[in-house]
Formats: C-alpha cells, structure tokens, sequence
C-alpha cells in the first residue's frame, strides 16, 4: 500500500480508503489510486484485513459427501490431507466470471496455491500471482494463456475405445452426444468422434450432437439420432452429464439401442442393462494433481510438466447390446 501510495502521490490513508471501498474519496483521486494499483499488480491481503477486523469473510463446510459427484476432487482432498494440506473448495458452475471471482478469492487469501479445472477462454490474470510464487495446477482441462502444471484425460483415446467396441458389435451407425464445445473436454471428445467417424468411412452430417446440457436439446439430439430412413444403432455420449439425459430421454428405451457413456459413475452397474462406460483414472488424477503442486511447492523453477491418464474401458451390458 506504501507503493500504491508513492506511485499515486496520495496519503496512504488514501489509498487504504479507496481499497475498502470508501465513497468519500473524490472520484479523480480514487481513480489515481485504481490506475497506480492495476500498474503496481497490488492486491490486497486478506489476512492483513482478517487481523483488523476479525473477520475472515469465509465459511467453513464440513458435510459428509462433498466429493461424491466429483471423484477428482474425493482423490485430491485424499492426497492432500495424506500431505499434511487443506483443500478448500470453491464451485464455478462453468462460468468465467464465477471462476476468477473464486480464483482471485484464494488468491487474496495467500494460500500456497491453488488446482483448477480452468473453464475460461483466458488465465492471463493468474500470471502476476504465478510471479509472485504461487504455485498452480490445472486439471481436466488446460489453463489458457500461462504455462502452469496440467494433468489430463487421454480425451481422444477414450472415445477411440467407446467406438471401437460399439464397431466390434457390428454398429456402423454410430451416433455421438456430448457437451458444449465452448469447454476443452467437449470440444476434445466431439473432435476425436469426428475422426473416428472419416477413419471407418460413415457420413459425419447429423451423427455429431455436442451443445448444452439441458433436457430439450438432448432429446431433440436423441430423436435425430433415431429418427429417418437410417437411424444410429448405437450412440456415444461425452460426459457423465450427458449419459445421464441421455438414459432419462429414452426412458423406457433404454436397452433398445447400444450405449457408451464417457465417465463412471454410482449406479451406473445398477442400470438394466448396466452401462458400458469409457473410465477416466480419476484417482490418478487427483493424485497426479496433488503430486505435480507439492513439486512446484518445492521447486518454484523447474520445468512446467503435462500428464495424461490413461482412460479404461468398463463393459456391464448397453454397449454389447449387438446389431
């Protein structure tokens, strides 16, 4: 704050006003200090403002399941505390803004770092905060715009196992639902469909349907798929997301055409007949994860590494169903 100060050639009262949001300060004084602070890269430190006010402006979560629906975050909050590290969790809804208002959050509060599973079209805002030593790992999808630790899932092999099998039970017209493109992993997997469908020779117009995940455009896809003169016989769907709508859309039709969904998940063998499904390693994952950030931790300068996990494919019955 003493820099902000010098370089906006105000008090430091000043600038102390304007970075608690105090609507005194003249409008061409509080710009001064805002233009010194974003040339500066200054942020606030949270704990500084915890001390004053004896506030955190946080609340603790402890609640049995948090990790259920998502078994990287389980893997991860395994590993760290395996580590002697807290993970706190933040969720961002596959929002932008939401993201880097969470981001941001953590990095105001100096933790060592901070795993994300980036969903923004640019990171260039983390870059100060990697500078200054904090430490940043991306999984499932890469962060765009800084060179950080990434851990993946091998995207296009899985789908290659998805499809393969299903051409092993005799189906050659495949058809594929997955999720908005916008995202890596939807664009990845829709991406590896595409070439799965030129390499065997079949048609790609109205076989490949990514886009939200909302009930009416899945159906709308479903009954494309399954509709006309030649309908899919079996379909590929790219998340767990979209298995999900997709087995709720067919209702009662589930069994009738063969199924591969990308990613395990609870009750999935419980289904009739139980679903084939493409397994991302999601504890290596999270273990990777959590690997790749105490490296960094202990070696600010070393080489930025990317790690892709294997994916497994699991068969319990929708994707053996034959021609």
């Amino acid at each position: 704050m003493i820099d902000v100060a010098r370089e906006a050639g105000v008090a430091l009262r000043t600038v102390s006003r304007v970075v608690n949001g105090d609507t005194t300060v003249g409008g061409a004084l509080a710009e001064r200090v805002r233009q010194a602070i974003d040339h500066l890269g200054f942020q606030p430190d949270e704990r500084a403002r915890q001390l004053r006010s004896g506030r955190t402006g946080t609340i603790g979560a402890a609640v049995r399941h948090i990790a259920d629906a998502h078994p990287v975050l389980r893997a991860v909050d395994e590993t760290a505390r395996g580590a002697g590290l807290t993970v706190v969790a933040m969720s961002t809804e596959d929002d932008e803004v939401r993201e880097r208002e969470a981001v941001m959050s953590m990095c105001g509060r100096r933790m060592d770092g901070i795993i994300i599973e980036p969903i923004a079209d640019g990171h260039q805002y983390l870059q100060p905060e990697i500078d200054s030593g904090l430490a940043v790992v991306a999984f499932d999808r890469p962060a765009t715009g800084v060179e950080v630790d990434t851990v993946l899932s091998d995207n296009q092999g899985g789908i290659e196992l998805a499809f393969r099998h299903l051409a092993e039970q005799g189906h050659r017209r495949i058809g594929y639902i997955g999720d908005d493109e916008r995202i890596y992993t939807g664009r990845q997997r829709a991406a590896a469909f595409r070439d799965c469908l030129r390499a065997a020779g079949g048609p790609l117009d109205g076989m490949v349907h990514p886009g939200p995940i909302t009930a009416e455009r899945i159906s709308a896809a479903l009954e494309r798929l399954r509709s006309g003169p030649d309908p899919a016989t079996a379909i590929v769907t790219g998340n767990f997301s979209t298995s999900v709508a997709v087995i709720r859309a067919l209702g009662s039709d589930f069994g009738a055409t063969a199924l591969v969904g990308f990613d395990d998940f609870g009750l999935a063998d419980l289904l009739r007949p139980g679903l084939t499904v493409v397994a991302q390693g999601d504890v290596q994952i999270g273990r990777t994860t959590i690997e790749l950030f105490q490296a960094r931790l202990a070696d600010p300068g070393r080489p930025v590494r990317t790690v892709t996990v294997p994916t497994t494919l699991i068969t319990r019955g929708s994707g053996e169903i034959p021609l």
